[in-house]
């Protein structure tokens, strides 16, 4: 019951579910929330909210929500106090590091940690104190290429060339799905209006898509293109260029180098190839060339369709590289450099983690490492291969990975032979039920918000705080508070290392992660150290629950460039590489068992797995569905609705098909992040939704050989009518 004394307030904060940081407003009474809206006077979104925001509810309100530390017994699981719990876990960890050597123990961060300041500020210590190079996370299942190529080119992994949406005249999108997601890696809510502006100012806007995604339904132009072929269209269009005269380094002609070098790797790259490679006609593509390089101003942007595939690590590269020799970098109109209140990229290059690539590689398929993290391809292989460095222990912070890196059920596998495993989680999930322990920390309202990571590519330059809306229920405890006690615990054991750790934890539990916080605001470009400034700081922006306004992004460069020389080099070895090998690996015979190629899709309602435990997001229609073009579906003798047998090197799964022309030819589409039936999950709305995780079928052996990167786009596949399976 609610107390009708309590009187109804309005709390204001910016949703930390996608990377659109949609300003709400939350109207509550006591504990019971009333309503979850768009907050018209929010700085940044000006009023767009999207249908995941009211999950914010469900997961605050959701019984399945772990709320005390959980411990696997012979008899099932028990709940433990923290002492207990934080104690396991560091003897866990130290007892297998050893028994087998430091990197025995390997980490996992999964996608929501990038969206909590805490988290991001408290990670690291904690993984130096652990002290192994068997690190992984989302980074190479998800913007490994876009990351390297911002490394390589402008000297730091976390400084985004972001699209100026709101003043550009041309916007080429390649491999992604801005109405849906919002923009990832291009902070923009409200993208339809967005979009539906650049037309009426008289712009235009062309997307490249093997799928006719909802973006593409208001594009100007919609473009098939064969999966993994983004590349030959870039080489395409970039050699029209060149034979037109029509390269203009613009403002950045003084800054950037190797121009004729990059002409001549790819002078052997023909239009007619790109033709046959996309599937997109020599006229179609010179035309696209011209208009992007005639236009006022032009961007050309690609996402996880162009990162997530055989030549992720190429297309990402290409992608910038069109953008620098139209001009179109660090111009109003083109992609730009946002300025945080809290620079990330520089932070990175104070911590001495701005990037750094190939230092050494993973013990068993022989891949490059990149800031300091393995790709996840190889994860479940260091797990179950013996030798020196196997990974025996895991230390897993808000990660599913069982559903999120390729072939899940070998990783499930290898989950189930490990000495001991960790994950700080707010559910008992695919991945978690195998853990040792579970540390729950505390809800997304219960904990305060500044989007650290998302700030850093954000369409317009802002800062907001959010505070917690509720005090924690039960035992959890603030996820900061837990990395910090971890981090302590696992510090060595010399006299030294104990009186220095438990200094550190001393200081950083009274100073808090909103004193660090602060400290940071102060020393951004808005802020001050000097006393009694009326400059950014923590309280100033608590001050403003709408946020602060910043501004239009500006030109920054060569100046904010974090390469030694303060030039872009467009040619490195790694993309001479590339390309060398691109006409080999393009011309390889292909198995024709499996004729179609499986690409993923985004949906308004899903972005990570644990979003399916909330049942506003999951209610209605079957979303988990396998898209096919009719024709494909006519050969096969599928129709509409029925169900069908999925089949990839390494996997089977079955799912409903959807009928569609909006899928090109020759492909077929689902959603990732599904497959809740496994055994031994508490995740009681989920595991009722039906769907299958595509990552059973994703193959592990499939990367980007260059990057490492896992292939989640482009998997060969077949097809059968589940009534033809055994025939």
């Amino acid at each position: 019951m609610v107390d009708d004394t309590i009187k109804r307030a309005k709390h204001y904060r910016s949703c930390c579910l996608c990377e659109a940081m949609c300003g709400l407003v939350i109207e509550y009474q006591g504990q019971q929330i009333h309503s979850i809206k768009a907050d018209p006077d929010d700085v940044f979104s000006r009023g767009h909210i999207c249908p995941k925001a009211v999950a914010l509810q469900d997961i605050h309100n959701a019984p399945d929500r772990l709320r005390e530390p959980l411990r696997r017994t012979e008899t099932g699981w028990e709940t433990i106090d923290w002492e207990t719990a934080l104690s396991e876990v560091a003897k866990g960890l130290k007892g297998a590091q050893k028994r087998h050597g430091p990197d025995a123990v390997a980490s996992y961060l999964g996608n929501p940690n990038a969206h909590h300041y805490d988290t991001l500020l408290f990670v690291e210590p904690l993984l130096k104190a652990i002290g192994s190079r068997q690190r992984y996370s989302v980074l190479s299942s998800d913007y490994l290429p876009h990351a390297m190529a911002c490394y390589l080119l402008f000297g730091n992994q976390l400084f985004f060339p972001v699209p100026d949406i709101d003043r550009t005249d041309f916007f080429l999108c390649l491999g992604a799905n801005p109405v849906v997601s919002a923009g990832s890696l291009m902070s923009a809510p409200g993208m339809t209006k967005r979009i539906k502006a650049l037309q009426q100012r008289g712009g235009q806007m062309v997307v490249i898509d093997p799928r006719r995604t909802e973006t593409a339904a208001l594009a100007n132009t919609h473009h098939f293109i064969r999966p993994a072929s983004d590349v030959w269209l870039l080489l395409g269009m970039i050699q029209v260029l060149f034979d037109n005269d029509l390269v203009d380094l613009g403002a950045s002609q003084s800054y950037v180098a190797d121009l004729d070098a990059f002409k001549d790797s790819i002078a052997d790259f023909s239009l007619p190839q790109a033709a046959q490679q996309t599937g997109i006609d020599v006229a179609d593509i010179t035309s696209l060339a011209l208009m992007f390089a005639q236009a006022p101003s032009a961007i050309a942007y690609g996402r996880v369709g162009t990162c997530t595939q055989q030549h992720g690590t190429l297309t990402a590269w290409l992608i910038c590289v069109l953008n620098i020799i139209t001009g179109n970098l660090d111009r109003i109109g083109g992609v730009m450099f946002p300025e945080p209140a809290v620079d990330l990229a520089k932070l990175a290059q104070w911590s001495g983690n701005k990037g750094g690539f190939a230092a050494y590689k993973t013990r068993v398929h022989d891949l490059p490492i990149f800031a300091g993290e393995y790709p996840v391809v190889t994860m479940a292989d260091e797990m179950l291969i013996e030798g020196d460095g196997q990974i025996k222990a895991l230390l897993c912070l808000a990660g599913n990975p069982v559903l999120s890196v390729p072939n899940g059920k070998k990783l499930e596998r290898a989950l189930e032979g490990l000495d001991f495993m960790v994950s700080i989680d707010l559910y008992l999930n695919e991945t978690s039920r195998h853990a040792d322990i579970i540390l729950p920390a505390v809800g997304p309202l219960e904990r305060a918000h500044y989007s650290l990571g998302v700030h850093a590519v954000a369409t317009r330059n802002s800062a907001k705080y959010s505070p917690p809306l509720f005090r924690a229920a039960g035992y959890s405890r603030q996820e900061w508070e837990v990395l910090l006690e971890l981090s302590a615990r696992l510090a060595g054991n010399s006299p030294l290392q104990v009186i220095s750790s438990q200094l550190k934890r001393w200081f950083f539990t009274r100073l808090s992660a909103d004193g660090l916080l602060d400290i940071l605001l102060r020393l951004g470009p808005y802020g001050s150290l000097m006393p009694g400034s009326k400059r950014l700081n923590l309280a100033s922006l608590k001050d403003a629950p709408h946020g602060l306004d910043y501004g239009a992004l500006k030109p920054c460069l060569p100046g904010k460039l974090f390469t030694k020389t303060k030039t872009i080099r467009l040619l490195h070895d790694i993309y001479i590489k590339g390309l060398n090998e691109l006409a080999d690996i393009s011309n390889k015979a292909v198995d024709k068992r499996f004729d179609l190629l499986l690409i993923g899709r985004r949906e308004v309602r899903s972005n990570n797995s644990w979003m399916h435990n909330s049942q506003r997001l999951v209610k209605g229609r079957q979303r988990c569905r396998l898209q096919i073009n009719p024709l494909d579906a006519s050969r096969l003798n599928i129709s509409n609705g029925q169900m069908v047998r999925l089949t990839s090197r390494v996997a089977s799964i079955e799912l409903l098909a959807e009928v569609s022309d909006s899928i090109m030819l020759g492909v077929v589409s689902m959603p990732h992040g599904w497959g809740h039936n496994r055994k031994g999950s508490r995740l009681s709305v989920a595991s009722q939704a039906p769907g299958m995780s595509m990552n059973d079928v994703s193959d592990d052996a499939g990367f980007d050989a260059l990057s490492g990167v896992a292939i989640l786009n482009g998997i060969p596949v077949c097809v059968l009518a589940k009534d033809k399976v055994n025939q």
